[in-house]
């Protein structure tokens, strides 16, 4: 009888292009893999859904999460703008929001004009893969943002890129290990 593996299909490139995992860039993105290696907050489950959604199922994105969605400060919601287009969201894990001074956080709460500015710093319209990333791109803020280095090198205005292209419904993600603050 024929062997199971000879009656499989070979994996085509196509299929290749559409693992979520594919085209992963950082040093970080084995460990995050391995910590949440199923579900909605897995690489695989982000993809389905629209970047703030997938943000939100994502446990080392809960600070940002909360400072999109209103729950920082109730004046500053971006969740529909978010999921509403096309973007490549820089992404500060909790650990780059908990290297900002407790008294910044705090003045965060009730300036939305600030807190929208240094959020929307973090967000360039259009989706932008690893292979295309390196380079100068203007965010929604308005300023500008400067990627630099290569592969599992990226820096991005001094904040290093755990682990990025990361693919949402909308949005291509790049997990950072600093909050990037408008020049």
């Amino acid at each position: 009888a024929p062997s199971a593996s000879k009656m499989a299909p070979s994996p085509s490139a196509s299929a290749a292009a559409m693992d979520p995992a594919a085209n992963l860039v950082g040093a970080g993105c084995a460990g995050y893999a391995e910590k949440v290696p199923t579900g909605a907050g897995s690489v695989a489950g982000m993809a389905l859904d629209p970047v703030a959604v997938a943000a939100s199922n994502n446990p080392i994105l809960t600070t940002l999460t909360a400072a999109v969605s209103g729950k920082l400060n109730p004046k500053v919601n971006l969740v529909d703008t978010l999921n509403g287009g096309e973007f490549t969201v820089f992404a500060p894990v909790d650990s780059a929001f908990a290297k900002i001074d407790a008294a910044t956080i705090e003045t965060l709460k009730t300036d939305d004009a600030l807190l929208s500015k240094i959020l929307t710093y973090h967000v360039v319209p259009g989706q932008i893969t690893p292979d295309k990333i390196a380079g100068t791109h203007a965010t929604v803020q308005g300023g500008s943002v400067t990627v630099t280095g290569s592969k599992d090198a990226l820096m991005v205005d001094g904040a290093s890129v755990i682990c990025g292209g990361v693919k949402t419904k909308n949005a291509t993600v790049y997990l950072i290990d600093s909050v990037l603050m408008p020049k």
